[in-house]
């Protein structure tokens, strides 16, 4: 099983400090960043702008994965990509014209990936899975950071595991919500490759220990 990645979300870091939050991240043995970008509009919530994600490139050499929970992707892949996005993914229910949004982010250079809110099916990925190199699956309804898991994630998983390896695609899955050191084991045995984690991470009172446990390393006290 290869090692997992986990991108802690500065949704949970105190807002007031985000530099801080994410030279202390990349100190802590983060793989990459997560950063939810919220519209109030697609999603209850307003959060991050390109603004902030151009303040923060020069604060940390770790990929930026940008999470595009709004309305009409397509408006904002250029501004977050000119902010520094290395990744950027957007959710199948808000975009029409999924394949075009995916190409640019490639033409780009940068990863490009598809989300799924809980009840959306894996199936809605089946003409564009080529066009993906992640697939973010929520294991929460997305808009607010500390809700529980949902299960029904982990059979989601394990269906998109099976596309990807009867297409040839090396996928990357991506899980968001709920993140702790015992989902994050079960996602991983369904086949995630990447787990966002945020309040396990920025609530820790070693958080370089909670991403070590999250990633199923050995942790010695």
């Amino acid at each position: 099983m290869p090692t997992l990645k986990i991108a802690p979300s500065i949704l949970s870091a105190d807002f007031a400090e985000l530099g801080a939050a994410v030279r202390m991240l990349e100190q802590s043995g983060a793989d990459w960043v997560h950063f939810d970008v919220m519209d109030g509009h697609f999603v209850p919530n307003l959060t991050l702008g390109p603004m902030v994600l151009a303040a923060l490139r020069p604060r940390t050499s770790l990929p930026i994965d940008v999470h595009l929970m709004v309305s009409r992707p397509g408006d904002w892949i250029d501004p977050y990509l000119e902010a520094g996005a290395d990744c950027i993914t957007f959710h199948v229910e808000a975009e029409p014209h999924i394949q075009r949004q995916l190409q640019r982010i490639r033409d780009a250079k940068r990863t490009a990936g598809l989300v799924l809110n809980p009840a959306t099916p894996v199936s809605a990925l089946e003409c564009a899975l080529e066009y993906c190199d992640m697939v973010l699956l929520m294991s929460v309804n997305p808009g607010f950071g500390g809700q529980r898991f949902l299960p029904v994630v982990l059979d989601k998983i394990r269906a998109l595991r099976k596309m990807a390896k009867s297409r040839g695609i090396p996928l990357e899955i991506e899980v968001d919500g709920g993140v702790n050191p015992e989902t994050a084991r079960a996602c991983a045995d369904a086949g995630a490759t990447v787990l966002v984690a945020g309040n396990a991470v920025f609530t820790a009172p070693d958080p370089a220990k909670m991403i070590r446990t999250l990633r199923g390393e050995e942790v010695r006290e």
